[in-house]
């Protein structure tokens, strides 16, 4: 028999950063703590961001306090989740350390065996025109060969003068750059604005135009000479069959999966299945979690052996993170098994 209890912490970031909704200084996430008759204890990350996890945020510490109440009928609690997609995965991810003695070793891959790397993208947040710049030369001076720019808040011209700025010192041999506009461009611009972004050897865009646009963003994807991932478009999307309906419509060049929005491991896995059917390339990134839910996405993405890098550098934003095994050197995230857990926070009170 399982017992479960839920905490609330809210992580503060070292700067505030800057994306198309706003600038962030503090996220809120809730720990799913479950504890088995030989006292282990199996912990999940219920990770939101506001204004973009699907989660009905009015109703979700309630949730939280009936998976908690009903924990022992786990099959009927993840059948019954599509719409907190962010619990789904905590508990999911709860689940699976409580069945591994509270190890955090949650899938078997080289990851932790034998810290094998995982290759990441440096994620470059959005302001003014110097404080990009200043972002990029340190990931280079790091030795990250690819770059994610935040673009869409900022004046258009000003972001072209930065892309300019990196590729007059930097080829696309040397530095692959992704953007992610988060929606930002409206469907009547978004070619031109794609078409003049193209000139800069980008590798892709995510999500040029707000999700649930399904012509426009179709013949985007048609047209648009800038391979185009899906990300916010995935959100909300619970079925298989949906899931294979849209891509099919749409037909995007990459998807991008944060297990927290789009239905934790299950429904990653059937984003896979379906992109796989289409022969649709995918890659992975976290959602702003804590450490808990970065090792849970670190490990769950390194079963996949997928080469292309993925989004998962978010685990030195905080001040107030989670001490782990996880560990970036460069563009390279490994799990240093000699390093212990800290999870002080944890302990009942």
């Amino acid at each position: 028999m399982l017992k479960a209890r839920y905490i609330k912490h809210t992580l503060q970031f070292k700067q505030a950063s800057g994306t198309s909704r706003g600038v962030l200084k503090t996220k809120d996430s809730w720990f799913l703590i479950l504890c088995d008759n030989e006292n282990s204890q199996g912990i999940g990350e219920c990770s939101i961001i506001e204004g973009l996890s699907p989660d009905n945020l009015e109703e979700y510490e309630s949730k939280l306090q009936f998976v908690c109440e009903n924990i022992n009928q786990r099959e009927e609690l993840l059948n019954g989740l599509s719409k907190f997609p962010s619990i789904q995965f905590g508990l999911e991810t709860a689940l699976l350390d409580i069945q591994a003695s509270g190890s955090k070793n949650l899938f078997r891959s080289h990851f932790v065996r034998s810290n094998s790397p995982i290759k990441i993208n440096g994620l470059i947040w959005m302001g003014n025109k110097d404080f990009m710049l200043e972002q990029i030369k340190t990931k280079i001076e790091l030795g990250f060969s690819c770059l994610k720019l935040k673009i869409g808040a900022i004046d258009f011209e000003e972001e072209l003068n930065i892309l300019k700025s990196i590729r007059a010192e930097y080829s696309h041999d040397v530095l692959e750059l992704r953007v992610d506009a988060n929606g930002a461009f409206e469907p009547e611009k978004a070619l031109d604005k794609l078409n003049i972004l193209s000139e800069f050897d980008l590798h892709s865009i995510e999500q040029p135009i707000k999700q649930g646009q399904f012509k426009e963003m179709a013949k985007l994807c048609e047209l648009s000479p800038l391979p185009i991932a899906l990300d916010e478009e995935l959100i909300g999307v619970t079925t298989l069959a949906d899931k294979q309906l849209l891509l099919e419509k749409i037909q995007p060049h990459y998807i991008i999966l944060k297990p927290s929005l789009i239905g934790g491991i299950k429904g990653s896995n059937e984003w896979i299945e379906a992109a796989g059917e289409l022969s649709i390339p995918w890659w992975i990134t976290s959602a702003l979690e804590s450490n808990i839910g970065l090792n849970a996405i670190s490990q769950y993405t390194a079963k996949f052996n997928n080469p292309l890098p993925q989004g998962l550098g978010t685990g030195q934003l905080y001040t107030n993170n989670i001490d782990c095994p996880l560990a970036l050197s460069g563009d390279q995230l490994t799990y240093n098994q000699e390093v212990k857990w800290d999870l002080s926070l944890f302990e009942e009170q």
